[in-house]
């Protein structure tokens, strides 16, 4: 039986090796040494700049669905109160397909904020696997050769830190610096997870946004994501975290970048932008937006038309005068 797993995973592990081949390679060809562990973190620091930088259209992407979503808000918040109190099974499939209907009509759904993440959870186990390959010295499915495998193998932060190791190894090994690394390394990624969560939720939602179902998967999230970074801590080897560790911070500098420049309309965020925009006007002597200026005057110019024809010379009396009779 073919493995189907082996085989989805297969070009996802061969852009990967792409990726951080390419990566060790300039590194190398910069003078630097390739059996270093800092050689090896930039590369993995640079496959994940990369990885994250492609998935910019997913963001944009997410960021339209999340304004969608915002528009349906009112609308989801009527089922809610349509079906509230009632607990059988028919009013809960009747509000669950009425929900995804609106959701539908919105061009939009409710996991849409979830895409990103989807999308990073196969990159990141192919890259664990890709990883494990190369610990055991043998060659991947593309650029990772064997004498790349035996570089990282040998790879170590200050001659002290294998990459190849996982916090757990750490405490089985009794070795301190592994397990310091480990830690400091899942408090910073916790931290900055669990901080661009909570800017999200507290300065770019509306009112509205809050009371959707939206909001409370973003509540879980809060909370799941770190669970979920502390596990892997344990279990997974050093080399793996530094990509989770370069995409939090990534995502933090994207995250304040977007409430900052793009939030949703009627946020806090939003209100923020308002009074800094109104401010920098005021610094600058311009009318607030949305105001008449009283500084200029429409001043409205009546054509002159000038009658180019030449008079002719009146001529005194009747024509009889003119003829020679009396006068």
């Amino acid at each position: 039986m073919p493995d189907i797993l082996g085989l989805l995973m297969w070009p996802i592990k061969w852009v990967l090796e792409a990726i951080l081949a390419g990566a060790h390679f300039g590194l190398e060809a910069l003078g630097m040494d390739p059996f270093s562990g800092l050689v090896w973190v930039l590369s993995i620091a640079s496959l994940t700049l990369v990885v994250r930088t492609a998935m910019i259209p997913l963001t944009v992407r997410q960021i339209l669905s999340s304004r969608k979503a915002l528009e349906v808000a009112p609308e989801i918040k009527k089922i809610q109160d349509k079906y509230r109190g009632k607990k059988d099974q028919f009013s809960r499939e009747a509000m669950q397909r009425e929900t995804m209907e609106a959701y539908r009509k919105a061009g939009t759904n409710p996991f849409a904020s979830c895409l990103p993440l989807l999308v990073q959870m196969p990159i990141f186990f192919g890259l664990v696997t890709v990883l494990q390959t190369a610990n055991r010295g043998e060659a991947g499915v593309g650029f990772m050769g064997v004498s790349l495998a035996e570089q990282f193998q040998q790879a170590s932060l200050f001659d002290a830190v294998p990459l190849n190791m996982t916090m757990q190894h750490g405490f089985e090994q009794g070795n301190v610096a592994v397990i310091a690394t480990s830690i400091v390394m899942t408090l910073i990624m916790v931290a900055t997870q669990f901080y661009t969560q909570l800017q999200i939720m507290s300065k770019n939602q509306t009112p509205a946004m809050k009371e959707s179902p939206m909001y409370k998967q973003q509540r879980i999230i809060l909370y799941v994501i770190p669970v979920f970074l502390l596990i892997s801590a344990w279990a997974f080897p050093i080399a793996t975290m530094f990509y989770w560790l370069v995409s939090n911070i990534y995502t933090l500098i994207q995250q304040l970048i977007i409430i900052s420049k793009l939030p949703n309309p009627g946020s806090d965020a939003a209100l923020a932008r308002e009074a800094r925009m109104a401010r920098k006007r005021q610094r600058q002597g311009l009318p607030a937006e949305g105001s008449e200026s009283t500084t200029t005057t429409e001043v409205e110019e009546t054509p002159v038309i000038v009658n180019t024809q030449r008079q002719q010379p009146k001529r005194k009396g009747t024509k009889a005068q003119r003829d020679g009779g009396p006068k």
